[in-house]
């Protein structure tokens, strides 16, 4: 029964390969946002599109790309895994607002306007003043808004992401944090943020990454399926859903260039410590794609109706991308 309900995972970025894509589909999983991007020039953004028209074209039996939300519906009917892509920083843009549509039309869905750090758009959640939305920032969102391309603020600061709420005529979502209720790490986000994102119409992809995580690694399927619910409880059952963060098999150069970019000559930690600099270990129920059954009987366990389910597991972000991928015309 699990495999007939419709899947999306909000976030993941693995080093892909055909057994990740066969482990996708093992788990019942029929879409999947990938991320393209971290620091990536607009140059080497086209190189990492190049990449994946290769996936596309090497493994077409069990991959298809995800260009409008209709094709997450055809990618499941078809007995494949849809791949709609994103950036996690506006870096693929740098400073030319063309670039926003040029890149929408690429395939890019969905742009992070930062990754932790001040950005010419907006504040990462990393630095210690949060300057809020930059005036390219402001012209920005509202190209996005004109062309489809979703507006994510997961690594970003509270002021920026609350201003850009505001400014946006489109729903804003977060693709991978939690509440900070449930852990208060720096790029968990506040019960303000979380009412204005479900406000906006948007979505809360919950993340499953173990520093997001109240326990790290040991956190409990039953802790995560409550904190769930105490979210529903706070932005409704249509803005949530899942954005695990899931790295498979990633080295750990791949993990120092998400945090460290070509920004710094001292190695940064991110979420992490110099005691604990490498990946976290894996949760016990969501070991890699293949364990989203596990997920999917833990929301029924606790006490999910089978419709509330269905919109946590996939059905929240086909409806989301509907309202804020759709090109204005």
């Amino acid at each position: 029964m699990s495999q007939q309900l419709l899947t999306v995972d909000g976030l993941q970025y693995s080093n892909w390969s055909r057994e990740i894509f066969q482990q996708m589909r093992e788990g019942g999983v029929d879409a999947v946002h990938a991320t393209l991007v971290y620091h990536e020039t607009t140059r080497e953004t086209l190189s990492r599109l190049g990449e994946w028209n290769r996936r596309f074209e090497q493994h077409a039996d069990l991959i298809m790309p995800v260009r409008e939300p209709a094709d997450i519906l055809r990618a499941q009917a078809a007995g494949k895994v849809g791949i709609f892509l994103g950036a996690q920083n506006c870096s693929p843009i740098e400073d030319d607002i063309d670039m926003v549509a040029v890149m929408r039309r690429l395939g890019l869905l969905i742009m992070q306007l930062t990754y932790n750090n001040q950005s010419l758009l907006a504040c990462g959640c990393y630095e210690s003043e949060d300057s809020g939305i930059t005036r390219f920032g402001r012209q920005v969102i509202r190209e996005m808004n004109r062309v489809g391309m979703v507006i994510d603020m997961s690594h970003s600061a509270e002021r920026s992401t609350l201003e850009a709420i505001e400014y946006s005529e489109r729903p804003v979502i977060i693709s991978h944090a939690n509440p900070s209720f449930f852990h208060p790490a720096k790029r968990n986000k506040s019960n303000r943020v979380l009412a204005a994102i479900a406000e906006s119409g948007g979505l809360l992809g919950f993340s499953a990454y173990p520093f997001h995580l109240k326990d790290g690694p040991d956190c409990t399927l039953e802790a995560y399926c409550e904190m769930i619910a105490r979210t529903v409880d706070l932005m409704g059952i249509e803005h949530v859903g899942l954005g695990t963060d899931l790295c498979q098999d990633q080295p750990v150069t791949v993990l120092e260039w998400m945090r460290n970019g070509r920004w710094s000559k001292e190695m940064d930690y991110g979420e992490g410590s110099a005691g604990n600099a490498g990946w976290p270990r894996p949760l016990p129920w969501l070991r890699d794609s293949r364990d989203f059954p596990l997920l999917i009987e833990g929301l029924r366990r606790h006490g999910f109706a089978e419709a509330e389910v269905e919109r946590i597991m996939g059905r929240n972000w086909v409806a989301l991308l509907e309202r804020a991928a759709t090109p204005a015309g």
